[in-house]
């Protein structure tokens, strides 16, 4: 995957569907990348509101939804091996990994994973 990608965590998502605006360089300026497990976090929290799901289908339809190919749960696989992560985590890092794009997340559990292409975001 070339020119300027990204792979956005579940949680970058929220922070900036709350109003981060230091993530909105970022967002605007770069082609936007999900797992369909961020998909599936986002909009089947129990107590999302109408409102907060038209927000995040709306944010969703300037993104590309990766669904889970052969290729992402062989590397998913590996990474809950390797690591002991959570399976969604383990997922969306291999996501980002097939399209060769960092991923985006404040989650400190991808910490731990030296060899993959992660930019880590602090609040």
């Amino acid at each position: 995957m070339s020119g300027n990608s990204l792979f956005l965590d579940t949680n970058i998502i929220l922070y900036y569907l709350s109003g981060d605006d230091t993530l909105t360089p970022l967002m605007e300026e770069n082609k936007l990348f999900v797992s369909v497990i961020t998909e599936i976090e986002l909009l089947s929290f129990h107590s999302i509101k109408s409102k907060e799901i038209h927000n995040i289908r709306t944010f969703l339809n300037f993104c590309s939804v990766k669904n889970i190919s052969d290729e992402i749960k062989e590397t998913a696989i590996k990474i809950r091996r390797e690591f002991k992560m959570k399976l969604p985590d383990a997922i969306i890092l291999a996501a980002a990994s097939a399209l060769k794009i960092p991923l985006i997340t404040s989650d400190s559990d991808f910490r731990e994973i030296e060899y993959a292409d992660i930019i880590f975001y602090e609040k």
